[in-house]
């Protein structure tokens, strides 16, 4: 915990960014965050008349994600936030091109990691809308590669979302790099399969490090997890599976 820790999936990604960064202006909004996503046909969010049978896989609902997206956007004038929970978490709004107007963008949901063929891993978003009916509500690989992003920090608030595939010459192939192409100078994702109530936890640390301390995404992780460490949090969080899980990756 002596120091600040940034990775790269490969080298052929830094040459990408130093390209698209090179001449790149600030993005004119703070932050944009897709939480609480409906991922499952069981949710109580749901109307009675909903054809259940419909939806895909059965996600549990991460509940304390919409604690952390709410915590997080109490820190970032409303003026310069945009907060999608819920239905409002749908792929539309993933891939929605004023996106590319916000610095920071927080998804905090489920990831579905495929170590044999990346390009099926993806993010969990809403899988119906208010009326019950079904959507498509995954964001897969090859759509995060097609984003158009100017963001400086994307944070995947879900399991495993670091990982992917090695592939001789081209380094790890999953989420995190799909981000980079698109845009993003930076990704903060996880290792393994982490605890819901710690992680916002954790975000909310670490957004309150990056927007009110002004510290780098860097100094903020580190920070974050120090505290988390050796700070207030509860005595079984202090353990490194709580919080260790998340690393920073870019640029």
């Amino acid at each position: 915990m002596d120091h600040e820790i940034v990775n790269l999936p490969s080298a052929s990604v830094l040459a990408v960014q130093q390209h698209q960064l090179a001449s790149r202006l600030q993005a004119p909004l703070t932050l944009a965050i897709l939480a609480d996503p409906v991922v499952g046909p069981d949710d109580d969010r749901l109307p009675e008349s909903t054809e259940r049978d419909a939806a895909g896989p059965d996600l549990p609902r991460l509940r304390h994600s919409g604690h952390e997206a709410r915590a997080i956007a109490d820190l970032v004038p409303e003026t310069q936030r945009s907060l999608a929970l819920g239905f409002a978490a749908s792929l539309e709004a993933a891939t929605n091109p004023d996106l590319a107007r916000y610095r920071y963008l927080h998804f905090a949901t489920h990831g579905v990691l495929d170590d044999r063929d990346p390009e099926l891993s993806g993010l969990a978003l809403s899988i119906f809308n208010p009326e019950g009916a079904a959507l498509d509500g995954f964001l897969r690989l090859h759509d995060i590669y097609h984003l158009e992003l100017e963001a400086e920090l994307v944070v995947l608030s879900a399991c495993r979302t670091a990982l992917g595939k090695t592939i001789r010459g081209e380094g790890l192939i999953g989420l995190t790099r799909g981000f980079m192409y698109a845009g993003a100078e930076r990704v903060l994702a996880s290792l393994w399969q982490v605890d819901d109530r710690a992680t916002a936890e954790l975000m909310r640390r670490f957004y309150q490090g990056l927007l009110q301390r002004d510290l780098t995404p860097a100094a903020a992780l580190r920070s974050a997890q120090i505290e988390m460490l050796e700070g207030d949090a509860r005595t079984a969080w202090r353990q490194p599976y709580f919080w260790a899980a998340f690393v920073l990756q870019g640029n």
